[in-house]
């Protein structure tokens, strides 16, 4: 290997990490004009003077426009960037069914749930991101509260899932369910909130059938109320990590929900399927100008090593595989920073 290619491999090399500097200062401003634009929007929501809301107003209008003139700037810089331009290419790989069902419904409802299911590996927590940063609006802004439910598989008294949601809200563990629901829907006067309870599958049939009717079903009743004014949304997702929660003696909405729909009974997205050798090979071909050279030289030859690397297509498995092939990222590391919910 000559020394001139040497060089230019060190030269790219430290582009890509100059790059990524740029793109984490703008990032870690942008986040903080976001925590900026939360607490405005909550003093805008109490405050009683007509001035000082006016004033308020101004603020807000300003904060939005830096935070607009940030994204931008991220947005250019991340298509230069071929760890960025191939997440975002991984984020048009599958799930179509579940983002078409998804977007069917949320820009209509301001309160909805969800479930998020499949066998293990196949992405549930990759969809749940894909849902919120692309089809949530405002989300960078949200309130998000996780529940990981996990924590109760060796518990076996339903108090132990009220004390668990009470603590997850501020509410030091002692809240009953009515509190739990009211702190939730305080929260919802004044900014999106996004409830994310993973792992549902831990909990038995019995468990989940009490956070509904206990839980989800008196908060959504009050987002219902006469007097209950919001212009945020709110949306809980359950996260199957194991594909069985759709088969539990369980309400969900039915396939297509109609106008008798209501908020408090979740809708069941399709169930997330593997990787077909079509869907691959047609993904590869499509976004072919945004991936390594890597991927897509041997198309054919592509597809069948990510099958055989991936117990035929299981879509974690898959974009590990692509990750590794492409010989630009690692996706276990780089998991951590496109993972943000």
């Amino acid at each position: 290997m000559s020394e001139k290619i040497i060089s230019s491999k060190r030269k790219s090399m430290f582009s890509d990490q100059h790059l990524q500097h740029k793109l984490d200062a703008l990032q870690q401003q942008y986040d903080l004009e976001a925590e900026k634009l939360k607490d405005l929007r909550r003093s805008y929501a109490i405050e009683a003077s007509t001035i000082a809301r006016f004033q308020l107003e101004k603020q807000i209008e300003q904060t939005e426009a830096e935070m607009d003139e940030l994204a931008q700037q991220i947005d250019k810089l991340e298509r230069a960037s071929p760890v960025e331009r191939l997440y975002r290419a991984l984020l048009k790989l599958n799930y179509r069914e579940q983002t078409k069902k998804f977007r069917r419904i949320i820009p209509n409802e301001s309160v909805a749930a969800f479930l998020i299911h499949g066998l293990p590996d196949h992405g549930q927590g990759w969809l749940l991101n894909r849902l919120v940063q692309q089809h949530v609006p405002n989300s960078i802004t949200a309130k998000v509260v996780p529940f990981n439910l996990n924590r109760l598989a060796r518990k076996s008294d339903v108090p132990s899932l009220w004390r668990e949601l009470s603590r997850k809200v501020g509410l030091g563990g002692q809240g009953l369910p009515a509190d739990i629901a009211n702190r939730v829907y305080q929260w919802w006067q004044t900014q999106n909130v996004l409830l994310i309870f993973r792992d549902v599958d831990f909990l038995s049939e019995i468990y989940l059938r009490e956070l509904l009717e206990n839980f989800w079903l008196p908060l959504t009743i009050k987002t219902t109320s006469a007097n209950a004014i919001s212009q945020f949304q709110l949306i809980m997702f359950l996260i199957d990590e194991k594909g069985c929660v759709s088969k539990w003696n369980v309400p969900f909405a039915p396939e297509e929900p109609n106008s008798n729909w209501q908020a408090d009974t979740p809708v069941k997205l399709p169930e997330i399927n593997g990787f077909s050798q079509e869907e691959l090979a047609k993904w590869l071909d499509y976004e072919s100008d945004d991936l390594p050279s890597q991927l897509t030289e041997q198309l054919d030859q592509t597809v069948q090593t990510i099958l055989e690397n991936s117990d035929n297509g299981v879509p974690e498995l898959a974009m590990e595989q692509i990750c590794y092939l492409s010989r630009c990222c690692d996706w276990y590391e780089e998991e951590k920073t496109w993972l943000k919910y």
